[in-house]
């Protein structure tokens, strides 16, 4: 397009010639007596009957105007400058899509020429007869435009934000000063609306063809099909699910492009909540485009009541609903689904995760982009980011947990269930037997050392999840609603991210509840009750761990798919854990120990695995320190002094152990 043709040329050129048109009455005006040539602080008596002239005053300006050979020139000029610009290919559209009437557009052609030009400032204080209004108004706007003088509505510029007054001066006084907004004067000269103020925040999305070839969230398309105000609509959520997929394939359906807008950076930007969703509406309006709003649920839902007011089709997608009204829900999707979209995307052989847990399209595409022989791929998409919350290493194998054969049993069935249940639930069709959630929790009950943590461990490495333990001292809170709060956050964080979700000493959580005697007591039972509605509604895995199995309440234990015991080794649990803690050479081939009887220290010793690893790393260090091997000697000293750490002495003679 050449510099001549756009419509920012046209529109200054038309307000020049009507600001020259207006300059030729002025200077008429002045040679009479009747205006101040230089806008001095005096006030003569010809201007004041000048003004107290009122309609014999116009309509001497009107004769003047047709009856002078240069301004009869600038008229006829100004009328073939209007036909041009009403036609103009990026005018035009602006004019009619934002409803403007003919005293808005001249308005806001004034503006806008005045910020392509900044010349003109010095003109419209010249032609305002006041130096200090260097911004047009109202009242000069209907001057320049030869348009009978009344009250100044604009309502559509004030409704779009295509302008703003001044300082914040009064919207609706003629004299008040305007600025127009940088999107209107780039629309004029590019032909395109793109707003500056809104630039990354919000960017047109083009429609996933793979999703259309596999017809994902079929049910809530076709919600939204049957939909009559999308303005009510709400795309509901996990992250990465595809609420934004959805819309842009819905807007591909109507003949539209999605203008997709990132809520909290825009408000991230200083725009207010109410500013910020106009500036998206109105770009889509004029690019014909569907808004769309993700993260919606950064704005109150009073502002999204304003919004309607524009009459402008807008989606909103959250994670949670934030209204009345039922949302359309986007549920996960099916193994069938997700094993459909891996292979869209990839030619490699799936990952067991995306049998095993319920990954989004967002999570799959990203293990699908990941390059070869990296890292194993991990359950969920990303890792939970929270302060009560910390990750534990997995270090463990099936070889290193030294239980029964039932309690071993009871956690490889447990792993099975984890890996098979979305094949029971979609595959056989038993999700209906677990309608209040799909997830799978257990207790893990018995004395401190017995291996809980490490099965823990064990469970989460076999099955590629991150295992992240619940900072107890950080949820628990003596302030009323803030254990709920901090607990919601920690279930929220760990639901969608596919991690192990552990939690040590959960009696301090899970205990029973109390006969009501006090408003504590009500406060810790509503604390309790909270957590039943939770733990049954959590789609993930969770263990809960704890040394007192009896002071867990019933209703708990009744919500979990298992319960295992884990007792104190027997015998020969604890031969084969003494013999797994004291090995016999070191890596480099080093002879360790000297005459171990390992028998007695099975038989002898009542330890559990956590104590007999501590007693035989100090036993170790003794033994270093002297420069020897590791005899008997030192493994009783050691365990001496790890029984003393409960308060209790060897009932095994020191002599009697070392002599054999």
């Amino acid at each position: 397009m050449n510099r001549a043709d756009t419509a920012a040329d046209r529109v200054l050129s038309l307000v020049r010639l009507r600001a020259q048109r207006l300059t030729l009455w002025m200077e008429q005006v002045w040679q009479a007596g009747r205006s101040s040539p230089d806008q001095g602080l005096a006030i003569t008596a010809g201007e004041v009957a000048w003004v107290l002239a009122g309609d014999a005053a116009a309509r001497e300006e009107a004769a003047f105007f047709a009856a002078d050979p240069r301004a009869v020139d600038l008229s006829a000029a100004i009328g073939r400058a209007q036909g041009v610009l009403a036609v103009d290919a990026a005018w035009a559209p602006l004019v009619a899509t934002f409803g403007l009437s003919a005293e808005e557009a001249d308005f806001l052609a004034l503006l806008a020429a005045t910020e392509i030009d900044p010349g003109l400032q010095r003109v419209m204080a010249y032609l305002h007869d006041d130096s200090r209004l260097t911004q047009p108004t109202p009242a000069l706007s209907m001057r320049l435009a030869g348009s009978a003088r009344g009250p100044w509505i604009g309502a559509g510029i004030r409704r779009w934000r295509l302008a703003t007054p001044v300082d914040d001066a009064p919207a609706h006084a003629l004299t008040t000063a305007w600025r127009i907004d940088p999107a209107v004067v780039l629309a004029l000269h590019d032909g395109v609306w793109s707003d500056p103020k809104i630039a990354d925040a919000a960017t047109t999305v083009a429609v996933d063809q793979h999703a259309v070839g596999l017809d994902l969230h079929a049910a809530a398309l076709a919600a939204l099909r049957a939909t009559g105000d999308l303005t009510e609509v709400e795309l509901t959520g996990p992250k990465g699910i595809g609420r934004q997929t959805l819309a842009a394939r819905f807007a591909f359906g109507r003949g539209q492009v999605l203008l997709a807008a990132d809520t909290p950076a825009l408000l991230a930007r200083g725009l207010d909540a109410r500013e910020a969703v106009t500036r998206v509406l109105r770009q889509a309006k004029a690019n014909g485009a569907l808004a769309y709003f993700r993260d919606a649920d950064a704005v109150a839902a009073a502002e999204w009541s304003l919004a309607r007011g524009l009459g402008v089709a807008f989606l909103r997608g959250s994670r949670e609903s934030t209204q009345s009204e039922a949302p359309i829900a986007l549920t996960p999707l099916a193994q069938a689904q997700r094993l459909a979209l891996w292979h869209a995307a990839t030619t490699a052989p799936p990952p067991e995760i995306l049998t095993t847990h319920r990954l989004t399209p967002a999570e799959i595409a990203r293990l699908a982009a990941a390059p070869a022989g990296g890292p194993p791929a991990r359950a969920g998409g990303h890792r939970p980011d929270h302060s009560l919350l910390s990750i534990l290493p997995c270090p463990y194998d099936w070889d290193d947990l030294v239980l029964p054969a039932d309690v071993a049993q009871q956690l490889r069935e447990f792993v099975d269930q984890v890996r098979l249940r979305w094949s029971i639930y979609e595959e056989w069709g038993f999700g209906r037997l677990a309608h209040l959630g799909f997830g799978i929790a257990g207790l893990f009950g018995g004395p401190s050392g017995t291996g809980k943590t490490m099965a823990a461990q064990v469970m989460a490495k076999t099955l590629g999840l991150d295992l992240y333990r619940v900072d107890l001292a950080g949820v628990v809170n003596k302030y009323v609603g803030e254990t709920e709060k901090r607990l919601r956050e920690v279930f929220d964080a760990c639901e969608h991210s596919g991690a192990l979700l552990f939690f040590d000493e959960a009696d301090a959580l899970f205990g029973s509840r109390m006969q009501v005697k006090d408003a504590h007591d009500r406060f810790a039972n509503i604390e309790v009750n909270y957590l039943l509605q939770r733990i049954e509604s959590f789609d993930g895995v969770a263990i809960l761990a704890t040394n007192r199995r009896g002071d867990v309440d019933p209703a708990f234990v009744r919500r979990l798919r298992f319960v295992i015991e884990f007792l104190p080794p027997r015998p020969d649990e604890r031969l084969s854990l003494w013999r797994r803690a004291l090995l016999p050479l070191s890596p480099s081939g080093e002879a360790l120990l000297d005459d171990i009887d390992f028998p007695l220290l099975a038989e002898r010793l009542q330890m559990t695995g956590a104590e007999i690893k501590n007693t035989a790393l100090a036993a170790a260090f003794l033994a270093k320190a002297e420069g020897g091997r590791i005899g008997m000697r030192h493994v009783m000293s050691a365990a001496q002094r790890e029984s003393a750490k409960r308060g209790e002495r060897l009932r095994v003679p020191l002599r009697e152990a070392v002599s054999g």
